[in-house]
């Protein structure tokens, strides 16, 4: 007689209960803190055994929990890759002490000298430097596109990196940081296909997903291969930890884990408790955000002192991006920008006089966070590339938290006033 096949859970549920048996654990409810740098073996020939499992994949520990050194994977580590796939629906993942630390992970291995990487634009800036400064130092170049729904925009990048070299990775941030630009997943899956066509070779297509994260964007069942999320950002929720996540298919997250433990980019065990704690609550903490982003979106789009709102929900009907957004969104974020009517000047004398919006470049947390983003989160990025991302002067980032609404808009209000 057949085995049941286990229940489907939806990523709600996953983020509650997969990846941990209570049973491993003296049968605690929740996934205990290991806090070891260091595991013990039974004898000689089991050590042999497990380094030959972790390293060669064979011998009679394959397939076991392999505990070596927490460098290369500790119990915490285990539940919260395995409660990252299976929210993502990806195959595998590995979770890093930075979502930069995932980033470089990417790049390092799958960036040769000759090869190239073409991304979208607007990119979180630490992203961007990565790509065309860091990069570059190794022997790889970079093109962008800044119009992640128009095909054509997408494969001039493209043909201009092939004039160079081979095209080893298709990147996207969508939404993008700071505004919130749109990149079609099932186009951009399908340039891919024309760079293989055009080069003989498929690039990898790696997508940061930290904007909207799993529960309202999933890149994996669009055909993307790495999906890339900073979980200091929403799925850790509070401000207060580091982390990072890369997950998909199997055969590519296979050699960043053996390049993770020579890098010493893991997530230790307590940072990685603290972030299975927060998984829990993504769901609930991204619902609130994203219905006071709503109010505070409307309120600002009215304000006779602001020129433009980014917020996902406005994208005019009709549009390529509004067809994206309707296809493969499930919400609309609650980190967007707003650009005043003037410059710096304007922007500062604003955020100087607010009282209960805190100013600093994180976002996804329990507070509202605002920030001038030419001089801060994308200061490094070049005035020309700015614009051509859309980031002006008086462009203006806001993560919007889990305050009472009326609070936040009320200390915009007051705000403006010095404007």
């Amino acid at each position: 007689m057949a085995e049941p096949k286990p229940p489907q859970f939806r990523p709600e549920t996953l983020a509650i209960v997969s990846g941990y048996d209570p049973e491993t654990a003296s049968r605690s409810a929740k996934p205990p803190v290991y806090m070891t740098a260091t595991f013990t073996y039974p004898s000689a020939q089991s050590a042999k055994d497990v380094h030959r499992a972790y390293f060669d994949g064979d011998g009679p520990e394959a397939g076991g929990a392999l505990h070596i050194y927490s460098r290369l994977g500790h119990p915490g580590l285990d539940v919260l890759e395995a409660r990252l796939a299976a929210i993502d629906g990806a195959e595998a993942a590995l979770a890093y002490n930075s979502g930069m630390a995932a980033q470089t992970a990417v790049a390092l291995a799958y960036l040769r000298p000759g090869e190239a990487v073409v991304h979208s634009r607007p990119f979180y800036s630490g992203v961007d430097g990565l790509f065309n400064e860091i990069m570059p130092q190794f022997g790889s170049h970079a093109e962008a596109y800044t119009d992640g729904c128009d095909e054509a925009n997408m494969w001039a990048a493209c043909e201009r990196a092939m004039t160079k070299g081979p095209i080893a990775l298709l990147a996207a941030e969508s939404p993008g940081n700071p505004t919130a630009a749109l990149v079609d997943l099932d186009l951009l899956v399908k340039v891919a296909g024309r760079i293989e066509a055009a080069q003989g070779r498929r690039p990898i297509v790696m997508v940061d997903n930290t904007l909207l994260g799993p529960f309202h964007q999933r890149p994996i069942e669009h055909g993307v291969d790495l999906v890339v999320t900073s979980l200091t950002k929403y799925c850790a929720g509070h401000s207060d930890l580091l982390a990072g996540a890369i997950t998909g298919r199997k055969d590519l997250i296979e050699p960043l884990k053996l390049q993770r433990l020579v890098w010493g980019s893991h997530l230790d065990p307590y940072t990685a408790w603290l972030v299975l704690r927060s998984l829990e609550t993504v769901h609930l903490r991204t619902a609130r955000a994203m219905e006071n982003a709503a109010a505070v979106a409307d309120w600002l789009r009215a304000h006779s002192k602001i020129a433009g709102v980014t917020y996902l929900g406005f994208t005019p009907e009709g549009s390529p991006a509004r067809a994206v957004f309707e296809r493969q969104c499930r919400g609309a974020g609650s980190t967007f920008s707003f650009r005043l009517h003037g410059g710096e000047a304007e922007a500062f004398r604003m955020l100087d006089r607010l009282k209960l919006l805190k100013m600093a470049v994180n976002l996804g947390g329990s507070n509202t966070l605002i920030c001038h983003s030419a001089s801060t989160t994308h200061y490094a990025v070049s005035p020309e590339n700015r614009l051509k991302s859309g980031i002006t002067e008086g462009t203006i980032r806001l993560s919007v938290g889990l305050e009472h609404v009326d609070d936040i808009i009320a200390d915009l209000a007051q705000a403006l006033e010095a404007v």
